[in-house]
């Protein structure tokens, strides 16, 4: 049996629920949405605690839905290719990891202290999952129209300008134009470490341009790593230009 000691809670979740105006009944739905699968080893009450995966599995589904129907009904005279584009642009993890950063998510998660000593709290994958979470949540709380009022208030204001610069093109694609126009060949990926059980692995992978690593990126799956290696080197190429 593991200790409270041995898990890390910065803020109080009833902190969250009032300084996002969340208006949660059911304060133990919500504490549950920031429960990582590394604190489940506590006993509590003489009960095992719950992690926030199934909520997370389906605030996945609610979010999905909410921005299929506002890209539908904003964007009548695109095709269906592009919607889905725009959609996975948007419920992409480094998107959902901004807005969960934006909202200090990560400061409300209780995980394992060995987690957050590796900074669990910053990490995309664990920000987009808990968004997740958080909507998923919600939804049980209050239903979809309190969804949908989160989501226009801190995620649909992205839309427009992932609309306007086509940040739907997935960052493995544009960084393999960059190369090719600037070094004449390809990038690739090479996979650093792969940790945890089969069912809760995270993937690390490097991004390397004539064996010069440009990138590192992790996630739950090896094409998830690569692209957040991928958006790693953009952003290195980035600050290069504007030096």
């Amino acid at each position: 049996m593991k200790k409270t000691t041995d898990l890390t809670q910065a803020r109080p979740i009833s902190e969250l629920n009032e300084k996002l105006g969340l208006g949660f009944s059911d304060l133990d739905l919500l504490k549950q949405a920031f429960v990582h699968r590394s604190a489940t080893n506590e006993v509590k009450s003489g009960k095992r605690r719950t992690h926030n995966e199934r909520v997370e599995f389906l605030g996945d589904a609610v979010l999905e839905l909410i921005i299929s129907e506002y890209l539908f009904r904003t964007y009548p005279d695109r095709t269906e290719g592009e919607l889905t584009s725009f959609r996975a642009a948007t419920v992409r993890t480094e998107t959902l990891a901004e807005t969960g950063r934006e909202l200090k998510l990560g400061e409300y998660l209780t995980m394992s202290k060995g987690e957050a000593i590796t900074g669990g709290r910053d990490k995309d994958y664990l920000l987009a999952n808990t968004f997740e979470a958080l909507l998923g949540a919600l939804y049980l709380d209050q239903g979809l129209q309190a969804c949908e009022k989160f989501l226009r208030k801190h995620l649909i204001p992205k839309i427009d300008h992932i609309v306007r610069f086509r940040l739907d093109i997935d960052a493995k694609t544009k960084f393999q134009e960059i190369v090719q126009a600037k070094y004449h060949t390809t990038p690739t990926y090479r996979l650093v470490r792969a940790v945890g059980p089969d069912h809760d692995r995270v993937f690390t992978m490097e991004v390397l341009v004539n064996k010069r690593s440009f990138g590192v990126g992790e996630g739950r799956t090896k094409q998830k790593a690569q692209e957040a290696a991928a958006n790693a080197a953009l952003s290195k190429f980035a600050q290069t230009r504007t030096a």
